[in-house]
């Protein structure tokens, strides 16, 4: 059963005690921003609050243009939170805190180009690419090895570059496990993972859980179930046949209009507020799989570490912090703590 309250004109649905949820539990995680400055022993206490386990750190390498084979990472242009500095200080203090760690670095292209285009035009310039990104990873594997991280995701949604080189990352796959003893992931677009060709040799299946649901401008709960009951019944039958838990390596929407429509959007110009969009959203994609034993868990996408100057009932992004959603989360993750 649910329960629904009203908040400043929002149509707040939280989870009551009569549902039966399982036992097992979840990784309730959120994908931490890094930021210029290093991390606030305050800033842990709102993950606390919403009885979050689990956090996914960020660093990035940077990538001039798909056809560029270069990453460019940890360098000092680069701001404090998304390099090996800071890396190291917000996983000790996170860890400290007894909040786990996936660690997730990520390939960003300039101006926001999909990472899963990106791919080279001749041989050379694979070979450099490849070059590039195992050093990129095997960095971030042997930091995951020294902090004694939990998790490590290998990827962010390459689906051109694993499926033109598959050996490429059969062999990196052996090199990463070489330097990190811990579980490994690889976070695959909604509509990438049934291609991704080495799932057996990890330990979850990731997935980047931004399924296209209703063209609504303001989804009801039954109306985001409704779509999300054959996402559901593919990613099980997925999980089944490859004797694997699946994790939502990513998963959110925006407080916008029509913001279930094509959830991964971000674009400038979607500015239209919705916070009952968002709610009615989440508490479906909670509702449909938070139940299952199948299901490890997920990260929302995004959550920044100075929670007081973030969000808020005038934000569209896809934080749910200081809106309604984020009390839904609260209610959600406390029953799978």
């Amino acid at each position: 059963m649910t329960k629904f309250l009203t908040s400043a004109g929002i149509c707040l649905v939280l989870f009551s005690c009569a549902m039966s949820p399982s036992t097992s539990k979840k990784m309730n995680g959120v994908s931490f921003v890094g930021t210029r400055d290093t991390l606030q022993s305050d800033y842990i206490t709102p993950l606390k609050n919403i009885h979050v386990n689990y956090t996914a750190i960020m660093p990035f390498g940077f990538i001039r243009d798909k056809n560029n084979p270069e990453i460019i990472f940890n360098t000092e242009r680069q701001w404090f939170g998304e390099k090996v500095v800071g890396v190291k200080q917000y996983v000790e203090m996170l860890q400290n805190e007894n909040i786990q760690i996936m660690l997730k670095p990520q390939i960003w292209i300039s101006r926001g180009e999909f990472t899963g285009h990106l791919e080279m035009q001749t041989e050379g310039e694979w070979q450099q690419l490849e070059i590039s990104y195992e050093k990129f990873i095997l960095e971030y594997a042997q930091l995951a090895e020294d902090l004694n991280i939990k998790l490590l995701c290998i990827g962010t949604e390459l689906e051109r570059f694993i499926s033109k080189r598959p050996d490429y990352w059969n062999d990196l796959i052996v090199k990463i496990k070489q330097a990190y003893t811990g579980k490994l992931t690889y976070a695959a677009n909604w509509d990438e993972y049934p291609k991704t060709p080495f799932w057996n040799d990890l330990d979850y299946i990731g997935v980047n859980g931004y399924f296209p649901l209703t063209e609504e401008q303001t989804p009801s709960v039954e109306a985001c179930i409704i779509a999300l009951e054959q996402w559901k019944t593919e990613l099980q039958e997925f999980s089944f046949s490859n004797n694997k838990p699946v994790l939502f390596t990513e998963f959110g929407y925006r407080s916008v209009d029509f913001g279930a429509k094509q959830p991964w959007r971000s674009d400038r110009d979607m500015t239209a507020v919705n916070l009952e969009a968002q709610t009615n959203a989440t508490v479906a994609f909670f509702e449909t799989f938070w139940i299952e034993d199948w299901v490890a868990g997920g990260f929302i996408w995004k959550w920044f570490p100075n929670h007081t100057t973030t969000g808020g009932n005038n934000d569209s992004r896809f934080t749910p912090q200081n809106k309604p959603a984020e009390a839904v989360i609260k209610e959600q993750f406390k029953q799978f703590r």
